[in-house]
């Protein structure tokens, strides 16, 4: 079967489209290495200050340590909970199985605004039994992410449950498996990779999520994302440049990395 190869008016479109699409990623660069205290492009000289900021300034390894922690957390309820409720609509196919499903999906479609509010007033009035699960603590921000995330979650071990064989499960009932068996031994195991998915999706999402965070927030749980926020509306601080830069050059090298594990894959 011929292979398609593109020509070379299709390879300067693309490279044109692709540089278009990265230039403000690549503006960062300069400004995260200005010496001014404000936001602007060096004018001669470059200075590393902004750098040795993000490393001096405690606020910005706490923030990145709780962001790492929250997502963690949150990633893991969330992919719990999205685990066991498509587990349970695939094996069980209840009647209202698109109603149960379109509730879940509710926060997806619900505007932000309105899950932040609710999610306020819900850790708020938590925080008058417990202080430690509440309004403005780590783990309260962990679950108000949790419930954000679980519908993408969701999805995607949805679609990883569709591509099964149903008659692998009806085999293993039919073979005397209990449901505990079939979920944990036979259907798990043949969908981890989406599992794996909706768990990594369930980290970005926790640890790029601002909308919330702002709602639910005060001086306690001061997320990275929240910090960089502070630091636009306050005083346009440099660092958030030079901390844009380090998370895109560790995004390239993530997707590096991938590529190379994809290509000796493919060459074994």
């Amino acid at each position: 079967m011929p292979t398609y190869r593109p020509g070379p008016v299709s390879l300067v479109l693309a490279a044109l489209v692709a540089l278009f699409l990265l230039l403000p990623l690549l503006a960062v660069i300069p400004v995260s290495l200005t010496p001014s205290r404000m936001l602007a492009m060096p004018s001669g000289e470059l200075s590393l200050r902004h750098y040795r900021a993000l490393i001096e300034d405690p606020r910005w390894i706490q923030s990145i340590l709780l962001s790492i922690r929250i997502g963690i957390v949150s990633s893991a309820f969330s992919t719990v909970l999205a685990l066991c409720f498509s587990l349970g609509v695939w094996m069980f196919q209840p009647r209202f199985t698109a109603a149960l499903v379109g509730f879940v999906l509710l926060p997806m479609v619900v505007p932000p605004v309105v899950s932040a509010i609710t999610l306020y007033f819900l850790l708020t009035s938590i925080s008058g039994f417990s202080s430690f699960f509440g309004y403005d603590t780590w783990l309260g921000v962990a679950m108000a992410h949790a419930v954000m995330t679980v519908p993408f979650a969701t999805v995607l071990i949805l679609v990883s449950l569709s591509q099964l064989d149903r008659r692998i499960d009806l085999a293993a009932r039919g073979l005397g498996a209990t449901v505990w068996e079939r979920a944990t031994r036979i259907i798990i195991p043949n969908i981890k990779f989406g599992i794996i998915t909706a768990a990594l999706l369930s980290f970005v999402l926790s640890w790029e999520e601002i909308g919330v965070t702002l709602f639910i927030t005060s001086v306690n749980a001061i997320t990275l994302p929240r910090l960089m926020w502070m630091g636009l509306r306050d005083n346009i601080d440099p660092a958030i440049a030079a901390l844009s830069v380090i998370l895109i050059i560790i995004t390239v090298l993530v997707l590096a990395v991938r590529s190379a594990v994809v290509r000796l894959r493919g060459g074994h």
